[in-house]
């Protein structure tokens, strides 16, 4: 038994070894200021106006640059441009700084800027809301643009210096006039990386180099405000076929840095001497499901209503992540710790209550249609919830379709509104970022306007007044009312489901050195020593 046992072992080695060669063999040979990432997971959507991805997201931060950023403080700041307010408050003047180029060469103008601004508006949660409140855009130079509001409004600084999901990164107005319902094919920047088209293995592998004229700002990098200073050549994301391969690539100093580290996988490298393991995002994540409100049979608020009963908070968060260190269950849709924490519906959403789910599904008269879940298996931090989503329905009577595919096909399905019988679906689920959805803007689950919303599409107009009306608050006693408003009805219309919050820890080799702590990652700042 035991040479059986070192056999299995060694076989085990060989088969990693050889996925780990199989991963890098397009990689080629590097100078030492490469840093070599294992993200989560291999990059295919492209166009960060398109998905919400974070992948996208990351990609995006990587080529292109934002009019305004935010510091860990939670401030807007100055990166592209500078702005003036008049006196009432309603019109912002931009002035691009200098020394902004595209990456072919070409000088960054306010036309450009403009562009960009309209294309991310038709898409983002903000930016619609936002350009029901804008009387004019208008280019008054090259390098100056005007935004007149029809009444003041944090709204248009906050959305343009979003973090996440879909910041409004700038374009150049060839690129940024594409329609936003077709994805971009040009990837052009002004950002302190350049795309290298050339080496890009879609799902595999995407390399970026140095942006050599890239003018950083002169203050210290915080969030993704101040000076992107980049100390390397080049960065390349390489995608490999299992959890375990990237440990042991790292230990064994063949990449230098991963994204997201496995919780039940953390052992192998926290005692690590050549290995850092930090989570670098110190607020946390928080986790939900989402329902297609378009079709049966979440299309009855009672039925979306016995599946958020049925699936307990706990089961998910040992599941996914195991550690009670890392992990705490929480209701509020604005994340527990934020402004504007809220508990209402915590007995629907954090304990499993599966005798509640199946009265609410004998009171929905459900006729047994079958609910299709999709579930990624590429991505640690997003294959348990279906798995335990899927039990706790079937457990209170639902019929369940698990659909498993690897996360950018989940990413890419998640727009797709046709019926689950042609293909569609009825859950998935994903988590974002609490530093970027303590509020009802930057939290994009929250848009409830119908088929402009985001994936699974609820239509509940009270919701968007309310939104409106926090956008048009003057004082945080104002806002925190409509806030608790939108959480109960966010939680009884089935809006968005939490399923909990935790942190995510990170793993990198101890040769890289100044690693920004962020929500978002990046990779300015960052050195690379040889030793």
């Amino acid at each position: 038994m035991m040479y059986k046992a070192k056999q299995l072992t060694a076989l085990r080695n060989m088969a990693l070894g050889m996925a780990l060669a199989a991963a890098l063999s397009c990689v080629p040979a590097v100078q030492a200021q490469t840093v070599t990432a294992v993200m989560q997971s291999g990059l295919r959507v492209m166009d960060p106006v398109v998905s919400t991805a974070f992948m996208t997201r990351d990609h995006g931060y990587m080529i292109y640059d934002t009019l305004l950023g935010t510091d860990s403080s939670f401030k807007i700041q100055p990166q592209m441009a500078d702005w003036k307010t008049s006196a009432d408050g309603k019109t912002y003047t931009f002035t691009l700084r200098e020394g902004l180029k595209w990456h072919d060469g070409a000088p960054v103008t306010s036309e450009d800027c403009v562009a960009s601004i309209k294309r991310w508006a038709e898409k983002d949660s903000t930016g619609q809301v936002l350009m029901t409140m804008v009387a004019d855009i208008k280019v008054i130079d090259s390098k100056v643009f005007e935004i007149s509001l029809k009444e003041p409004t944090t709204l248009l600084l906050s959305g343009l210096g979003k973090l996440s999901s879909r910041p409004a990164f700038m374009m150049p107005k060839r690129i940024a006039q594409t329609p936003a319902s077709k994805p971009i094919t040009e990837y052009i920047g002004s950002g302190p990386f350049k795309f290298v088209q050339s080496e890009f293995r879609p799902g595999l592998r995407v390399v970026y180099e140095r942006n050599n004229d890239y003018v950083p700002r002169s203050e210290p990098a915080s969030w993704t405000a101040g000076g992107k200073v980049v100390n390397v050549d080049r960065v390349q994301w390489v995608a490999m076929p299992d959890q375990m391969t990237p440990i042991n690539a790292l230990m064994n100093d063949e990449i230098d840095f991963i994204q997201q580290v496995p919780f039940d996988l953390l052992p192998l490298v926290q005692d690590q001497e050549n290995i850092k393991v930090e989570v670098l995002d110190k607020l946390g994540a928080w986790t939900y499901f989402r329902f297609n409100h378009l079709h049966a049979p979440f299309n009855n608020r009672l039925i979306r209503q016995a599946a958020m009963y049925a699936v307990g908070q706990e089961n998910v968060l040992k599941a996914l992540v195991g550690n009670p260190e890392y992990y705490k269950p929480c209701a509020a849709v604005f994340g527990c710790g934020n402004p504007y924490e809220n508990d209402y519906g915590k007995e629907m959403v954090v304990p499993a209550n599966i005798e509640k789910a199946q009265a609410l599904l004998k009171q929905a008269n459900y006729d047994g249609t079958p609910v299709v879940i999709l579930q990624p298996t590429d991505i640690a931090m997003l294959s348990a919830q279906p798995v335990v989503i899927g039990d706790a329905l079937r457990k209170a009577g639902f019929k369940v379709d698990m659909k498993t595919m690897d996360w950018q096909t989940v990413a890419t399905q998640q727009s797709n509104q046709k019926s689950p019988a042609e293909g569609g679906w009825n859950i998935f689920s994903t988590y974002s970022i609490l530093a970027t959805s303590g509020d009802p803007f930057g939290n994009t689950t929250i848009a409830s306007n119908g088929k402009k919303a985001w994936a699974g599409w609820p239509d509940v107009p009270e919701i968007e007044s309310l939104r409106l009306e926090f956008a048009r608050a003057k004082d945080d006693a104002e806002r925190k009312k409509i806030t608790a408003q939108l959480q109960k009805l966010v939680i009884d219309e089935g809006v968005v489901a939490p399923l909990g919050q935790f942190l995510i820890p990170a793993a990198y080799s101890t040769k890289l050195s100044d690693v920004l702590p962020s929500p978002v990652t990046v990779f300015w700042n960052l050195k690379k020593s040889d030793k």
